[in-house]
């Protein structure tokens, strides 16, 4: 999506995940409009999978972004994107990522890889006996 709005995403995770980190990212940003929160509580498969087709669809976004590799969001999403590959699906979904992202041009798909590697790159370990260090 490429509208002065900048990009829209669909955020979908178990419990108040995705809420909460709209909610965050507006505190931060003031970017909270560019998502839609989807939980996965009291839906099953098919009823993750419309809440987060609605969400797409009330946003104009080909984007979505979940909590988990393997969860139930992260399952409902892939067969959206297996019935639409113009859909990206992102997971793993932090702030740093989000806040990136809210604030990209809408030039998809540079707005996700950059996204994504400003969030991987925001994972630092200090102190204690994690194997990778920050400087």
């Amino acid at each position: 999506m490429s509208d002065a709005g900048g990009p829209r995403a669909v955020v979908a995770g178990h419990g108040n995940f995705a809420s909460a980190m709209i909610e965050v990212v507006g505190r931060i940003g003031g970017r909270a409009e560019a998502f839609r929160a989807v939980s996965n509580d009291g839906r099953d498969g098919p009823g993750i999978e419309q809440a987060i087709r609605d969400g797409l669809r009330e946003l104009g976004a080909t984007v979505i972004f979940t909590d988990l590799p393997a969860g139930s969001c992260t399952i409902a999403a892939r067969r959206i994107v297996h019935a639409d590959p113009s859909i990206t699906l992102v997971t793993g979904a932090s702030v740093p990522l989000l806040l990136d992202f809210a604030f990209g041009d809408g030039s998809l798909p540079a707005d996700i890889d950059r996204a994504a590697a400003r969030a991987r790159a925001s994972i630092q370990v200090h102190g204690g006996q994690g194997s990778a260090r920050a400087g």
